[in-house]
């Protein structure tokens, strides 16, 4: 069976008649309200707070969070799921259309939490040859951690389609700074739901989650000391002196002439005053 994101951009996906049917299945509704207070649960809020729905679609997660008596603001791509969302009863919060593979456009420590349901996946899709998906989790994570206040959680159940898509989007997410946990209900099985458990803190903050029950931690200072390593290195960081010399070689391999190679090479500069 395919998967949504695999055929179209998902504005273009949940076009009217998609939207329609997505918001009035019972199924979906189930699923997604199961999912939802998995989210509220892992989030552990004491009281009433700032939530931002990532993904919101036609506001089957917001009615849940209004429920609860939580105001929101919702983020989603898909004109036609705000449509949707807009003329339906008990969807009280705000409704923004924006793409989150540009970020979260919001000022920093805006909102005490965040959920995410089945949305985050689809950043790992690029639809044009001049888009990563790197460059968009690395905007969405950077953003939203930034939004998020001090001391605040995010949850977002997703579903990646292979491991590498799942370490695509934890590593971008521990290289933002957040402190990060995996959790999996109904592991092993195809009605496996993956969370991933996000905490605001400074420094090392993986400890923020190590303690919830069933809760993975992934680690951040693995991916930040691989990083360093390859600066050390000088490995595939652009403008290092090995990697002058790499295109150096590359450009005479090709018969074109290159200025000589000093001591300088590579050599940072002092700025300019």
């Amino acid at each position: 069976m395919s998967r949504p994101e695999d055929s179209l951009p998902p504005d273009l996906y949940y076009n009217d008649t998609e939207s329609a049917k997505y918001t009035t299945s019972s199924r979906i509704q189930n699923v997604q309200a199961s999912m939802t207070h998995r989210a509220l649960e892992l989030l552990s809020l004491r009281e009433p707070s700032f939530i931002l729905d990532i993904g919101c679609g036609s506001g089957l997660s917001g009615e849940i969070l209004t429920g609860e008596e939580h105001s929101w603001i919702g983020l989603d791509i898909s004109p036609s799921m705000l449509d949707i969302a807009l003329q339906r009863d008990g969807v009280d919060g705000d409704l923004f259309l924006s793409d989150i593979g540009q970020g979260v456009p919001f000022r920093p420590g805006t909102f005490d939490a965040a959920i995410s349901i089945s949305a985050i996946q689809w950043l790992c899709n690029a639809d044009t040859s001049n888009v990563s998906p790197e460059g968009r989790l690395r905007r969405f994570f950077d953003s939203l951690y930034a939004s998020l206040r001090r001391g605040g959680k995010a949850v977002c159940q997703f579903y990646p389609k292979n491991d590498q898509q799942r370490n695509l989007i934890t590593t971008a997410a521990t290289r933002a700074g957040f402190g990060a946990g995996i959790l999996e209900d109904d592991g092993g099985t195809k009605n496996a739901k993956i969370y991933l458990v996000l905490h605001v803190g400074g420094g090392d903050v993986t400890g923020a989650v190590a303690g919830m029950e069933d809760v993975v931690v992934e680690d951040s200072r693995r991916a930040a000391r691989e990083l360093q390593g390859k600066r050390k290195r000088g490995k595939e960081v652009k403008g290092s002196k090995q990697w002058i010399l790499k295109k150096k070689e590359q450009m005479q391999n090709k018969g074109k002439i290159v200025k000589a190679t000093s001591k300088y090479t590579g050599r940072k500069r002092r700025p300019n005053f």
